[in-house]
């Protein structure tokens, strides 16, 4: 009787290598069809991508030696033909497509839904200029709407906190990615304009496939940001990716740092300028203090020169007090001869005078009305005589030429 055959135990490694044996040599020239996702190109120059439809997808990869060939690149979203073999990467025991070559086919069913909402919502206006809102000048509080996990909220925080630190931060999470996360990001919205706190929103998460970033690209979304009294910066993925909410917000972001960073531009931009502010009163006051530094220098200059000229001033003063004084006797006694002389003079011709000689002055009334004239006098008439000592009143007897 024969003994069973004893099975023969595999390594993992040899049993991944069988089945690749099996794999490219069945399917060494295939050519599939199928919608990009995950695309990626690193460093390295490869591209690496998965094709799928409704109830699978497969891992494909495109060797630089290949992919610089190509005329039209894979991007997340189309549907492209490739052509190649079938591998299996053993390090992660994964079938893959080894891409020789690839063209579109048409565009892919997220990328198709993207593109038919994209242009109802722009033929009701959503998307148009003049409903955009400029960002407030100076906001005090920001309210950020994205995933408490995900990396987005600690860049958009770490930003805000270098840039803007006096600047209050109203977080409300929403769920990003997945069933659901539209309409949380929706009601995210509406909480945060019913808190009425916030002077700009920020929207967002960080990068992903066009499925995880799906949630952005949903009608409830932009009618949430559309309907939002505070303006919205929508900050989805990286500058490459873009969604129905960065049509629909005030103002795009390429990177919820970026986002960030506008929003903190203001409060920069307002220090930048107080500085500058500062720096020119202090070179004012400096010139100012410098230019008061010099005249006073000069003040003091002359002050010094004063006082080492002022003894030979002061004897120039005594002798000028002494020539004014010379000056001012001969004046004085010059003046004093000239008034004796016209008093003397004026003494010759005064009335009194005459009438000290003896002579009268004739008037008609005590008052002075005096006669001059013979004619002017008849017989009878009165008159009074001024003597030089008083007046004496007489009669007119008689006229004679």
């Amino acid at each position: 009787m024969n003994e069973p055959a004893t099975p023969m135990n595999l390594t993992v490694s040899r049993l991944v290598e069988l089945i690749r044996e099996v794999v490219e040599s069945n399917f060494f020239a295939v050519t599939v069809e199928g919608e990009v996702s995950n695309f990626a190109a690193p460093s390295s120059g490869h591209w690496y991508f998965t094709l799928k439809d409704g109830q699978a997808q497969l891992r494909a990869v495109m060797f630089r030696s290949r992919n610089r060939l190509a005329v039209n690149p894979p991007a997340d979203g189309l549907n492209m033909v490739c052509s190649g073999t079938v591998s299996v990467y053993a390090a992660r025991g994964e079938v893959q497509l080894i891409v020789d070559s690839l063209a579109p086919s048409g565009i892919g069913s997220l990328q198709a839904a993207f593109e038919a909402l994209k242009a109802r919502l722009a033929a009701e206006g959503l998307f148009a200029e003049a409903r955009k809102r400029p960002l407030p000048v100076f906001p005090r509080t920001v309210g950020i709407v994205t995933s408490m996990t995900g990396a987005a909220i600690h860049d958009m925080l770490n930003v805000l906190r270098r840039r803007a630190p006096g600047l209050r931060v109203v977080l409300r999470p929403a769920k990003v990615q997945g069933d659901g996360a539209a309409g949380e990001i929706a009601a995210a919205i509406a909480d945060l304009n019913r808190h009425g706190e916030a002077d700009v929103l920020i929207v967002g998460r960080g990068g992903g496939s066009l499925e995880d970033l799906w949630a952005f690209n949903e009608e409830v979304v932009a009618r949430a940001i559309a309907a939002s009294t505070i303006p919205v910066i929508s900050a989805v993925g990286h500058e490459v990716d873009v969604t129905i909410a960065d049509f629909t917000a005030d103002l795009r972001a390429p990177t919820p740092s970026a986002a960030a960073e506008l929003v903190a531009k203001s409060r920069l931009e307002l220090e930048s300028h107080v500085d500058h502010l500062i720096m020119r009163l202090q070179s004012r006051i400096t010139q100012g203090l410098a230019l008061l530094e010099e005249r006073l220098t000069g003040l003091e200059n002359r002050l010094q020169l004063a006082a080492r000229c002022w003894p030979a001033r002061s004897e120039q003063i005594r002798q000028l007090e002494h020539r004014l004084e010379l000056a001012m006797t001969g004046l004085l006694r010059q003046q004093g001869d000239r008034l004796a002389r016209a008093v003397g003079q004026l003494d010759a011709l005064s009335p009194l005078g005459q009438l000290a000689r003896g002579y009268v002055i004739a008037s008609r009334d005590a008052e002075g009305r005096k006669v001059v004239r013979l004619a002017d006098l008849t017989e009878g008439d009165h008159l009074w005589l001024r003597f030089s000592q008083g007046l004496a009143r007489t009669r007119v007897e008689e006229v004679s030429e």
